[in-house]
């Protein structure tokens, strides 16, 4: 599982929409210390007695309490195997300690992973090309942030390039990838205000170069269902 941030008994409620018992995990993978991504991950990984991988920048951040978990440390470049799947740890630009984001593959396909994100760097983009499914942040229009009654300072966060990515970047930087194995793209990490499942998905529909590939948009309530990967 990657990322922990709903309260525990939330997480325990969407697991079990999907038919996962949370102790049929077999670890979960932390990318950054926000607590929409990490706020219950220690007591939800301590009741269910899951391993946990997370930078040691993230670790120190959180407190450096780990409830009794068995935490294991990566850091950018490091390949970390859980069961049969492989986790590539990578960095990227974000207002966090040591914030990782990750792609992992099987053996056949490839799945890329890209949230929290303030700008598109050349290291993204090696690291997610080639993928045959690809789940990016699309966090905000920037007309609606624009013109949102959040304050400047919160405005200004979000738009840096160490806050997130706007619907154009995401689109922008799929527009520019290898897509020669690619069928899948989840738009993800929507904000409630200044964002809409119809505006992501106009977006990177011009963004991707073949009517083959199918566009998923999680929502807020219950994210998105199994997705597979031929």
């Amino acid at each position: 599982m990657l990322d922990c941030g709903f309260g525990r008994h939330e997480t325990e409620r969407r697991l079990a929409r999907l038919g996962v018992l949370p102790s049929s995990l077999s670890g979960i993978i932390i990318t950054h210390e926000h607590s929409d991504h990490a706020g219950s991950v220690f007591q939800f990984a301590a009741r269910h007695d899951i391993p946990v991988w997370m930078s040691y920048g993230t670790f120190h951040a959180l407190g450096r309490k780990n409830h009794d978990v068995d935490v294991c440390f990566c850091k950018d470049g490091d390949r970390v195997v859980i069961g049969d799947l492989q986790f590539t740890a990578f960095t990227v630009p974000h207002d966090a300690r040591e914030p990782l984001q990750f792609h992992v593959t099987n053996g056949s396909s490839k799945l890329g992973i890209l949230t929290d994100a303030g700008k598109i760097t050349p290291h993204l983009a090696k690291e997610l090309g080639g993928c045959d499914a690809l789940m990016i942040e699309c966090n905000h229009d920037v007309q609606m942030l624009a013109e949102s009654a959040y304050p400047y300072f919160l405005k200004n966060r979000i738009s840096s390039m160490y806050g997130h990515l706007s619907n154009m970047d995401a689109a922008r930087f799929v527009g520019g990838l290898d897509q020669t194995r690619l069928k899948k793209v989840i738009g993800a990490h929507l904000s409630q205000q200044n964002n809409h499942p119809a505006l992501v998905r106009e977006k990177l529909m011009n963004a991707i170069k073949s009517s083959e590939v199918e566009i998923v948009v999680a929502c807020q309530e219950d994210g998105f269902s199994w997705i597979e990967v031929d």
